[in-house]
């Protein structure tokens, strides 16, 4: 066949020329230049039989012999390899062959290139989404063996610091009762005053990292009873009182009629997540700022919004603040950790805990933000979708409370 001699004529020094120019991708070694005359030598089989199977098998072999770091080098393809060995037939074609040799060279292997390359194509994509999907696969098992941990460690820690915790309290609790009042009213109070102080700081930690691991571990108690979401916020409303005043904020709760619908679900532990909240609404919000809390009906839920007009969140950062410790920023840049103060740091376990608790019931928890901004102060929407509920999920809880409706029917 006049196309093998052509071939052939090309063959000796596309040998030399293919090892000079893949030197970067592969050691020139003896081994490399017998792949070199097999692809040649499959070329030529595909061209006489006009079944190119051979030659993908042996770019299967290509394919496998890939590491992971040369799957990561856009310049070690293997497709793009062979797209320059077949180029490089061209090459020498035309600078070897006449031009109607070159055109029957161009029309016997375009197809077979088209379909060669083509598989190896899709056979090295294919090898490098499964590196890529076992490089996931490992990197969650990381991640979830390094929540484990963080897990067990604030458990841990939680348990730990309740028994010294509890020493210093009884023991300044014993300092008031055995100190002459003439002392503790004078220098030694301050320093009473101090040690308690910072002991529930320290409680309000200890609880909230337990409240963490009952979350983590599902198991998390909901006690369900009937309520009215209003007066849970009425409740939220006088405990938040002094921190308003002390930020010269204005807090507001938009009432309207479906906040005063009974549901079922538990009480203290809703209280808990509003407050978590708010809180986080006033520390974000600067002096002066609003706060809004509203509600609506949707078809089987109560949504309630807390709204402020606080320095935002970045859209990159919005689910990051419900995870555990997610705090925003340089910790080591925010000097207080009070609970009111503007900015002030803690512990960033309020947003899970609440999220939590609201899962718990069966709802869900999101935020809304244009983005953060300090100066303009876009602010930010949190959303609570509760269900709205007739009865409680238990049934044997259901039974020990009568129909509130028949019960109180002035409060339906």
């Amino acid at each position: 066949m006049r196309i093998l001699e052509l071939l052939q004529t090309i063959r000796p020094i596309w040998l030399k020329r293919a090892a000079q120019r893949l030197s970067h991708v592969r050691d020139v070694q003896e081994s490399f230049r017998e792949e070199l005359r097999q692809f040649f030598d499959r070329l030529q089989n595909a061209v006489v039989s006009g079944d190119a199977a051979p030659l993908e098998r042996f770019a299967d072999q290509w394919v496998e012999a890939l590491t992971q770091t040369a799957l990561e080098d856009s310049e070690t393809q293997v497709g793009d390899i062979y797209t320059r060995l077949f180029g490089l037939i061209y090459e020498l074609g035309g600078d070897l062959l006449e031009p109607e040799d070159v055109v029957l060279l161009f029309e016997t292997l375009v197809p077979v290139q088209i379909r060669v390359t083509t598989y190896v194509q899709k056979q090295e994509m294919e090898r490098r989404i499964g590196v890529l999907v076992e490089r996931a696969e490992l990197a969650q098992r990381e991640l979830e063996r390094l929540d484990d941990n963080k897990s067990r460690f604030i458990s841990v820690a939680a348990h730990e610091l309740k028994t010294p915790l509890t020493i210093i309290e009884g023991y300044a609790a014993m300092l008031r009762d055995v100190l002459p009042e003439d002392i503790a009213a004078g220098t030694v109070r301050p320093l009473l005053d101090g040690i308690s102080g910072g002991t529930a700081r320290l409680q309000r930690i200890i609880d909230d990292m337990l409240d963490v691991s009952l979350i983590d571990n599902n198991l998390l108690q909901i006690t369900f009873q009937p309520l009215w979401v209003d007066q849970v916020l009425d409740i939220l409303r006088r405990e938040v009182t002094p921190l308003i005043r002390e930020r010269r904020q204005h807090f507001e709760i938009s009432r309207r009629q479906v906040l005063h619908k009974m549901t079922y679900g538990d009480p203290e532990r809703l209280y808990q997540a509003f407050m978590h909240l708010v809180n986080n609404a006033i520390k974000f919000t600067p002096d002066g700022g609003r706060i809004t809390v509203s509600g609506r009906e949707l078809p089987g839920f109560i949504e309630v919004t807390i709204e402020d007009t606080g320095i935002g969140i970045d859209p990159e950062d919005q689910e990051r603040i419900f995870q555990k410790f997610g705090r925003l920023g340089d910790v080591l840049l925010h000097h207080s950790s009070s609970r009111s103060d503007f900015k002030g740091g803690g512990p960033g376990l309020g947003l899970p805990i609440a999220r939590g608790i609201i899962d718990a019931h069966g709802g869900t928890v999101w935020v809304e933000s244009e983005g953060y901004d300090e100066e303009k102060c876009p602010g930010s929407t949190f959303h609570v979708l509760l269900p709205l509920r007739d009865a409680p999920p238990d049934s044997r809880i259901d039974k020990l409370f009568k129909t509130v409706e028949e019960e109180f029917p002035h409060v339906s």
